[in-house]
Parts: C-alpha cells; sequence; structure tokens
C-alpha cells in the first residue's frame, strides 16, 4: 500500500454498507474507498489518505448527513486508540451492522444463504473485558494506534472491567516512578474481578523482569499476582494459567455456552480446541463420554484439573486437531470446535466429512474463514440447523458466530 502522491484527494461520499474490519465503503469512479468511523446510509466529506490499484482508503473530514443510530463515542480517545471500532453507533444498531456483515461474508466467501433467521446472544456493552493487553512508552500506558507501534495514553478504558480499570490505573502510576524498569513494554492482566493474573508479554531485547517488580504492583494493585487465577462460570470453578485461552466477556459466558452446546445430547461427544475445559463440564452433563483434545499443554493440565475438582470424566488429549482427528475411527454423537480465528482448515474438515457426526457445533471468531469451512462442510451434505451471533466484543468489529450443523 502507497500513500497518494500529488494534493490530496477529497469526495463527498454515500456510505453504502460496513465491512469486515469496521471500515465504511463508498465506491469513486469504479473504486471501493474504505472509510473507518462511519455508519451505513450516511453522506461524509472526506480525504483519500492511501490507494491501490482498486480500494482507496478514506479519512472523514466531516459527516453531512448523519445517520439515527449515529451517537457520541463514550471514551476520550475513539478513533485514536485501535482496541474500538463502533463506539459512534448506538449498541441496538451495533449488533444488526454485524449481523448484516455475517451474511455478506458467508454469501461472498462461502457462496451460503444464510439462514433467514440468525439469533442473538448480548450483554453489557461496556465494562464487559476481563482481559486486557496494555502497552507502555516511557510514561504513556494504554493501547496502539490502528496499525501502528505508537502508544494512545489513556486513563481509563470503559470496556474493560472495573478491576482492570484498577490496574491501568496503578500501571500509571507506577511508570512515573524511578523503580519502573524501563525496558518492559506491554503487560498483560487477566481478572476474575477479585485476583489479578499479570503476564509480562513484551520487553526490550528480552530482558526479565525481577521478583521485586511483581511484589510491588501487588503493594498498587491487590489481587495482582502471576499464577494461576480461578475464574468461576457455568457453576463451575476454572483454573487458568496466563498461557491457557479463556473467553474475555465476562457477562456472556454462560449464553455462549449455551448456544454453543445447543440441544445435543447422546452416548459420546467430542470438543475440539478445548482449552481449559470451559464446554467440557457442561457437554459431560449431556453425554456419557466427552473427549477434549488441545494442543497447548498448560491449557491440558487445566482442562484436568478442572475436570478433577468438578468430578468429570473426560478423556484430555494434547494434540492438534487435524492429528487427533486423523486417528479417529468411530464418529462421535456430537462433535463441538472453537478454533482461532484460522479456523478449522480443510484438513480438519476434511475429517469431519470422512467421520460424519450426525451434529457438529462451530464457534467462530471469524466470519470470513467460517465461511469457507461451512463451504467444505455444507457441500458435504450437512445443512445450517441454526445459526447465532453472540456479541462478545461490543464496541468492535469483532463477531462470534455459533452454528449448529445437522447431516
Amino acid at each position: 500500500m502507497q500513500k497518494s502522491e500529488g494534493p490530496a484527494l477529497d469526495l463527498t461520499l454515500p456510505v453504502e454498507k460496513l465491512v469486515y474490519g469496521g471500515a465504511g465503503l463508498s465506491r469513486h469512479e469504479g473504486r471501493v474507498v474504505m472509510t473507518p468511523f462511519v455508519l451505513p446510509g450516511e453522506k461524509v466529506h472526506l480525504t483519500i489518505e492511501r490507494e491501490r490499484k482498486d480500494v482507496l482508503n478514506g479519512r472523514v473530514v466531516e459527516v453531512l448527513e448523519k445517520a439515527e443510530s449515529r451517537t457520541t463515542p463514550l471514551c476520550k480517545v475513539f478513533g485514536r486508540c485501535g482496541g474500538c471500532h463502533y463506539q459512534h453507533a448506538l449498541y441496538p444498531a451495533q449488533v444488526a451492522m454485524k449481523k448484516d456483515v455475517l451474511r455478506e461474508v458467508l454469501q461472498r466467501i462461502g457462496k451460503l444463504t444464510p439462514p433467514d433467521e440468525i439469533a442473538e446472544i448480548t450483554g453489557e456493552p461496556w465494562g464487559y473485558r476481563n482481559r486486557i493487553q496494555l502497552h507502555i512508552d516511557g510514561q504513556k500506558v494504554g493501547y496502539r494506534e490502528p496499525g501502528a507501534h505508537k502508544v494512545v495514553d489513556t486513563s481509563e478504558c470503559p470496556v474493560s472491567s472495573p478491576k482492570l480499570n484498577e490496574a491501568l490505573r496503578a500501571v500509571r502510576r507506577m511508570v512515573r516512578s524511578h523503580r519502573f524498569p524501563r525496558f518492559v513494554r506491554s503487560i498483560e492482566f487477566f481478572t476474575n474481578e477479585r485476583d489479578v493474573q499479570v503476564n509480562i508479554q513484551e520487553t526490550m531485547a528480552g530482558q526479565r523482569v525481577a521478583r521485586p517488580f511483581f511484589d510491588w504492583l501487588e503493594q498498587e494493585l491487590p489481587g495482582a499476582a502471576t499464577g494461576p487465577i480461578e475464574y468461576a462460570a457455568n457453576g463451575h470453578k476454572y483454573r487458568v494459567h496466563y498461557k491457557s485461552f479463556f473467553q474475555v466477556n465476562r457477562f456472556l459466558i454462560g449464553g455462549l455456552t449455551k448456544a454453543a452446546i445447543g440441544e445435543a445430547s447422546g452416548d459420546t461427544a467430542l470438543e475440539l480446541y478445548a482449552g481449559v475445559g470451559l464446554f467440557s463440564l457442561s457437554l459431560a452433563d449431556r453425554f456419557g463420554q466427552v473427549d477434549a483434545v488441545e494442543s497447548v499443554k498448560a491449557a491440558v493440565e487445566d482442562a484436568e484439573e478442572n475436570a478433577r475438582r468438578a468430578k468429570k470424566k473426560i478423556g484430555h488429549f494434547r494434540a492438534s486437531t487435524e492429528e487427533f482427528l486423523a486417528g479417529v475411527k468411530t464418529a462421535p454423537d456430537f462433535v463441538l470446535a472453537d478454533p482461532p480465528r484460522a479456523g478449522l482448515g480443510s484438513d480438519s474438515v476434511k475429517e469431519l466429512v470422512r467421520l460424519r457426526p450426525k451434529r457438529i457445533g462451530i464457534v467462530s471468531c471469524d466470519p470470513s474463514t467460517l465461511a469457507r469451512d461451512l463451504k467444505g462442510l455444507c457441500e458435504a451434505g450437512y445443512r445450517i440447523g441454526s445459526m447465532t451471533l453472540v456479541d462478545l466484543f461490543p464496541q468492535t468489529y469483532h463477531l462470534e458466530t455459533v452454528t449448529q450443523l445437522e447431516i
């Protein structure tokens, strides 16, 4: 991508729709114009800052005709911080736009007809995050600009939980002291609103942080520790190490679990990308035998401990999904997969098609890879029984989709 040369190109254009990634799509002389922080139906005065062969990237100068759903962002650094993309839209409109984006991606990439009805599960749109990563540059503490390493200094994050905002304030106090290690570049915090797990994610030249820093942090932030913490959800307590994945929306974990399992029940269930066992413990209430597959060692160890505490009989396997599925001979009654953004991938889809379980549930955090995976499964005879948008990431373009497939 290259910057435009010569005088800036100023345009006045209508916004057709939002696309995955948060930008609004307009058109100019046969070329697509992508502009952030706009809404469908608005007319905007924008200036072109970058251009490629077929795509122009714009910046809003003025919104000439505002959408009814436009509102004043709650965060003072919205637009400069790369964390949020939709704070300028009322929350019901955010959910509706995400459904439209999901439908468009399913049609364009998957060549699929979306269900007539996409259900939704929503919660409190503010203060929902239980995990954040703070970046540090001198005495600046906050988040990075979109597509850049520059730190946007902030004293409060409206989408983070109260305890995480307490952590943000603690780090801001500490960086103003000569005691703060200047080689620290980013710190991750994960909380159950009582305990706070601390993970130093980035330092200059890989330097290690000495124990006195963590002792100091605990004085500034009661409950701070480097070890695992326990997170209560779905009637269970989950041990979570810093290397283990856990859902970030503290209000919707139960709703996500119910949507993921749906009405499934039977003799055998298989959970892929099982993490610390968030879904496995609930699956064990519905199925006689549950096997859980996860490739991260710390997560497998957490899952085994969580099953032991809950007195659930679950088989745990440390392996990649592709490797594990290749060795399975008999199809379980239900397969539940919660893959990362890369999705299931062609190898796993082929193995699922070979096994042909009666029901498959997919929890997806990326509509593009979901569309690709669904295309392969539907071409092999599966049909979409239901689809639910679980809005785990309000104020952002990110969306979680739970799809139940039947054959």
